[in-house]
């Protein structure tokens, strides 16, 4: 039986992947979209391609083991029939446990199918004002443009809020010296092969490369900025305002070699600097953590001086942008919809979520919550109990004194006594077959059990009733 063709035609603003994720939700119900993007003929300054869903900061989408957030978070959109989750594990790299991708060839899949399908409309052009009286998905991003920033200022009455993220290197693979460094998964998984190359540092080369390091010349930011280093996003800091935290800062952060052991001197290092694969080829690697606002000629004379990347070819310099985002609590209800402006609604990082899945996941909860809408269904949201929902939960909840980006994890979860929900005083909770499973209380990694166990059968509840 042919899929029936509602009559409405939904605008979605911004093809990067909350957008790519609403337009997909849309089309597969049978609903048309115009979709709309700017680039190339506006620049963001950190993007280097004209692809849609171009992942700007890493290839990396996070951890794929069930008992963390990420994995979590990665098991519930692929339950919700997520698109983008599906491409990335076609276009999957070799990164342990990680869930990584072939940038390039990932964002040229999207790319094809959204600009190919009959029931999408593929606009290039910088949009300037929300359509009055039609539905719209905004997924502008991070990276929006100024003049687009004064039109969601001006239709919501709020102003948005803003923080600073970095992007790491990118380099050639066959220039990196392997007598100098070796193959092995990150931090020692057991689970899988050598993914990662190391490169590790002896001491002397390690305070060597810290003191280089802080004295490196960085790109000034905007005059305007006043405590900009109070704007970097925790996760994303650069490496030289790590380091100016305190000499093993570094150490016990990105450079940590945890796990690891040397194969030529048989012990673990000092400190170590990880490569993840970037491309299906193995070409191209990049500096995991590595996330600077060095100026490019100091990038590459200090980070020269990792003994395995002496004679480094840099394909792609680090590099700082400022993000924005809007005041989502003031603005957002629980199905991603605006709520003085029912007929917007809004996906993605400018909500205020930070992260690959998470910015995916609002724009999916976004693009279904609209077909859901024009085909008379009640709108949905998942419950607080799972992850998805407790970020929901958190980018809609009015009651922050500061509201800042916040990525997947255990800590959005609710874990007081009070709750009755996740610390309770049973013993045993049901697992994801439904059956009991022993639980001793109050152990850190028991904690964790019982929020994953809850988690996935609260969102099994949610998932039986859609």
């Amino acid at each position: 039986m042919a899929k029936k063709t509602v009559s409405h035609i939904v605008n979605v603003i911004g093809g990067g992947l909350a957008g790519s994720e609403a337009a997909y939700q849309l089309i597969r119900r049978g609903i048309r979209v115009k979709l709309y993007e700017m680039r190339p003929l506006v620049e963001t300054g950190a993007h280097r391609t004209q692809l849609l869903s171009e992942l700007v900061c890493s290839n990396s989408m996070g951890s794929n083991l069930p008992d963390r957030a990420s994995g979590l978070l990665k098991e519930e959109l692929r339950a919700m029939n997520s698109y983008i989750l599906d491409s990335a594990y076609k276009y999957r790299v070799p990164a342990g446990q990680a869930l990584a991708v072939d940038r390039d060839a990932f964002s040229r899949e999207i790319t094809r199918f959204i600009k190919t399908h009959t029931m999408v409309e593929y606009i290039n052009e910088e949009v300037t004002k929300i359509p009055e009286d039609e539905i719209s998905v905004i997924a502008t991003g991070p990276l929006t443009s100024p003049t687009f920033v004064k039109t969601l200022i001006s239709t919501f009455g709020a102003e948005t809020l803003s923080f600073f993220d970095a992007i790491a290197p990118l380099l050639k693979a066959d220039s990196v010296d392997m007598t100098k460094a070796f193959k092995a998964n990150r931090y020692d998984d057991e689970n899988g092969g050598g993914d990662y190359i190391n490169c590790p540092l002896s001491k002397v080369e390690y305070q060597n490369f810290v003191q280089e390091l802080l004295k490196a010349e960085k790109i000034p930011l905007p005059a305007f900025e006043k405590d900009a280093k109070k704007m970097f996003f925790s996760a994303c800091q650069p490496v030289e305002e790590i380091a100016a935290s305190g000499l093993d800062s570094l150490r016990f952060g990105p450079m940590k070699p945890t796990g690891l052991t040397d194969p030529v001197e048989q012990r673990r290092p000092y400190a170590i600097v990880q490569l993840r694969q970037d491309n299906l080829l193995g070409s191209l690697f990049n500096m995991v953590g590595f996330q600077t606002n060095l100026k490019f000629s100091e990038q590459k004379r200090v980070f020269s001086m990792i003994p395995a990347l002496a004679n480094a070819e840099f394909i792609r310099y680090g590099q700082m942008h400022r993000n924005i985002f809007l005041q989502s609590p003031l603005i957002l209800n629980e199905f991603m919809q605006v709520k003085k402006h029912p007929n917007i609604f809004i996906g993605g990082q400018i909500t205020g979520v930070e992260g690959y899945c998470e910015s995916t996941g609002t724009g999916l909860l976004a693009g279904l919550n609209v077909s859901r809408l024009l085909l008379d269904k009640p709108m949905i949201s998942p419950p607080p109990e799972s992850i998805l929902g407790a970020l929901i939960k958190y980018i809609t909840f009015p009651g922050h004194k500061h509201f800042t980006p916040m990525n997947a994890n255990f800590g959005l979860f609710d874990t007081s006594a009070e709750s009755g929900k996740l610390m309770r005083s049973v013993t045993a909770v049901e697992d994801e077959k439904g059956e009991k499973s022993n639980v001793v209380k109050n152990s850190k990694a028991d904690r964790k059990a019982i929020i994953v166990a809850i988690a996935r059968k609260a969102f099994r509840e949610f998932m039986s009733k859609i």
